[in-house]
């Protein structure tokens, strides 16, 4: 099977103050020519490392069951610094959100052949990463029109956003939760309920025009569950036309 191939980008982001770095899978038979579909994933080691994203992709466009398309994985400083740009009420939380809208995409799409319409990017993320993306897509809807979010944390402001956003009609989501996220085991030690807020967004979502995906999977709150989960959600966001 050809498979994929890794690069690797560091850039210096005014926003953040600081330089990120960016994992970035290219699809087999890769073509300067051709504008591709793409994912930018917060949590980014984690979906190369506990994922496996890239043999999952190798795979899925191998079999002609997607599209191809880039993988984005931008990389953090550690949980302290995770927490202060994902978390619903981090301290950077609104310079990241700028940084993905601003700063992230003219870099890439300088770098390689990538679509520039929103339709065609996406964003993807776990727990808090997971937050982040979905709280970048509601401010620019526009820019990022799909979603990938595996066990989102979500809390109440979030719903609030959700309520109050009327630009549903831009957005493909693929959103899951595990059903033993009761009392999920988070980094810290501590337990929280993560299905019972997941569900409560599920149910705004369904009242809206969003293209929209909902499961709630047998498992818990790890990448043991969201790693055999990856290919399905791939494929509804980036189906095979």
């Amino acid at each position: 099977m050809e498979k994929g191939r890794m690069q690797d980008i560091t850039f210096f982001s005014d926003e953040l103050n600081e330089d990120v770095e960016l994992l970035v899978y290219l699809p087999p038979n890769y073509s300067e020519f051709h504008p591709y579909p793409y994912v930018v994933a917060q949590d980014g080691k984690h979906y190369f490392q506990l994922g496996r994203i890239a043999r999952t992709l190798d795979e899925l466009i191998q079999k002609n069951e997607m599209e191809p398309i880039l993988f984005i994985g931008v990389s953090h400083h550690g949980v302290e610094d995770r927490r202060k740009k994902y978390h619903p009420n981090g301290i950077k939380k609104d310079a990241y959100i700028r940084f993905l809208a601003h700063e992230l995409i003219p870099v890439v799409e300088n770098h390689f052949s990538l679509s520039n319409t929103g339709t065609n990017r996406a964003l993807a993320g776990d727990s808090l990463a997971g937050s982040i993306s979905f709280l970048t897509a509601m401010k620019y809807p526009n820019t990022f029109g799909k979603l990938m979010l595996h066990s989102p944390y979500v809390n109440e402001e979030m719903i609030q956003i959700a309520k109050n956003f009327d630009q549903w009609h831009l957005l493909q989501m693929y959103h899951v939760i595990g059903s033993e996220e009761k009392e999920a085991s988070l980094i810290d030690g501590s337990t929280d309920d993560f299905l019972t807020p997941n569900q409560n967004l599920q149910a705004v979502i369904r009242q809206t025009e969003a293209e929209y995906f909902f499961d709630i999977f047998s498992g818990n709150h790890s990448w043991k569950y969201w790693q055999q989960d990856l290919k399905r959600g791939l494929k509804y966001l980036f189906e095979k036309k």
